[in-house]
């Protein structure tokens, strides 16, 4: 993605090697706000509050973290003790997204048998800069394959405009670069095909509205936001022809943990008979998990989330509360659509239908290993 004609990735590391760079999503898309992160502490931090997010992308910064770890261990030694018990912090920042404890894990057990300190540091680095090398490079690749099921639309429609809809965000934000559920969209955009993107606002932080909508526009691709709840009426009255969405975490027989909504439009897309595609690197799959809806661990977050929200006024960035101040909140951050209701995964490997042997098709090495999260 291009922000001031400069191209920018969410996260990367500064030129003094000792400090991790974020865009704080929390300010978009009136600021445009870059965090340092120095620590551990800042990184769980980010990662708690949101100021990064998006499965790959949390990934991404967990490497990092474990980066600084190293880089900041007390002493002239790093004990094998010591970044464990870091690792385990940083994965335990929020319970969803897989990616979170995958990339950490990975960095962890690049280290934890190196002796000299100094490589420790050097390794941890290479590792976190590969994982976000490798994501931003997996999201391209699912782009060129999603880019297939547009081209079909295109034809059929006889190069009328390809409507799709897409809730929260899973675009170069989410990520590193390119986006999952994003990446589709931004190839057909450059391939010249009339794309347009119904932007769901994604209560209760406006993912959607805030995020979605400011990179896709800052790309020049055609939007409109629209309420969380228009999405059914849309696909009623023929005005949808494919529902992407991404993922947080996704079990090896299809089951799909989003963010919450995501299963009402996989509902409305059957019942109309839209096809409904989820876009997902290979870290988002949770190879240990069976059934998504009783083992994937839903994050319950702050009322005030829902209490509260968000907007620009008279140039400054204001809360103002919505529901009466006694009234009781639950803030469910995610929710679980069964595999039944997904035509499809879109994957760097290629797309799959959503169920057990035909995910194996695309990653015959998880056939019976099993990954432990």
């Amino acid at each position: 993605m291009k922000e001031n004609s400069k191209k920018t990735r969410p996260i990367w590391l500064d030129e003094d090697l000792k400090v991790i760079k974020i865009i704080d999503q929390r300010r978009l898309p009136h600021e445009f706000v870059i965090e340092d992160l120095k620590t551990v502490d800042d990184v769980i931090m980010a990662i708690k509050e949101m100021y990064v997010r998006g499965a790959p992308l949390i990934g991404a910064t967990a490497a990092y973290g474990v980066y600084l770890a190293a880089l900041n261990s007390p002493g002239t030694t790093i004990s094998k003790d010591y970044l464990k018990k870091e690792c385990g912090r940083i994965k335990s920042a929020r319970p969803t997204a897989v990616n979170l404890i995958w990339a950490a894990d990975r960095v962890l057990s690049k280290i934890l048998e190196v002796k000299n300190a100094r490589k420790v540091i050097d390794i941890a680095k290479e590792e976190a800069e590969k994982i976000a090398d490798e994501e931003s490079d997996n999201c391209r690749k699912i782009g060129e394959h999603g880019l297939k099921l547009i081209e079909e639309i295109s034809r059929n429609k006889k190069g009328k405009t390809v409507n799709i809809l897409t809730h929260c965000n899973a675009g170069w934000l989410a990520c590193v670069e390119y986006g999952t559920a994003t990446a589709p969209i931004y190839a057909a955009f450059d391939t010249g095909i009339d794309v347009h993107v119904w932007v769901d606002e994604t209560r209760p932080l406006n993912q959607g509205a805030r995020l979605t909508a400011w990179e896709l526009g800052e790309y020049g691709v055609k939007h409109t936001v629209i309420t969380d709840n228009a999405g059914g009426h849309l696909m009623q009255h023929g005005m949808v022809d494919m529902v992407i969405v991404g993922t947080d975490r996704t079990t090896y027989t299809g089951d799909v943990a989003n963010k919450i909504g995501t299963y009402l439009k996989a509902l409305a897309a059957k019942d109309n008979n839209i096809p409904f595609y989820v876009a997902l690197p290979s870290s988002t799959f949770d190879w240990s998990l069976q059934n998504g809806i009783n083992e994937i661990p839903i994050e319950k977050r702050d009322p005030d989330e829902i209490r509260y929200i968000q907007g620009l006024d008279n140039n400054t960035i204001r809360s103002v509360l919505v529901p009466p101040p006694k009234s009781h909140v639950a803030n469910y951050a995610f929710d679980v659509t069964p595999a039944r209701l997904v035509t499809g995964f879109i994957t760097e490997r290629g797309i799959c239908k959503a169920t057990e042997n035909d995910i194996k098709r695309l990653f015959p090495e998880k056939r019976q290993a099993k990954m432990t999260a």
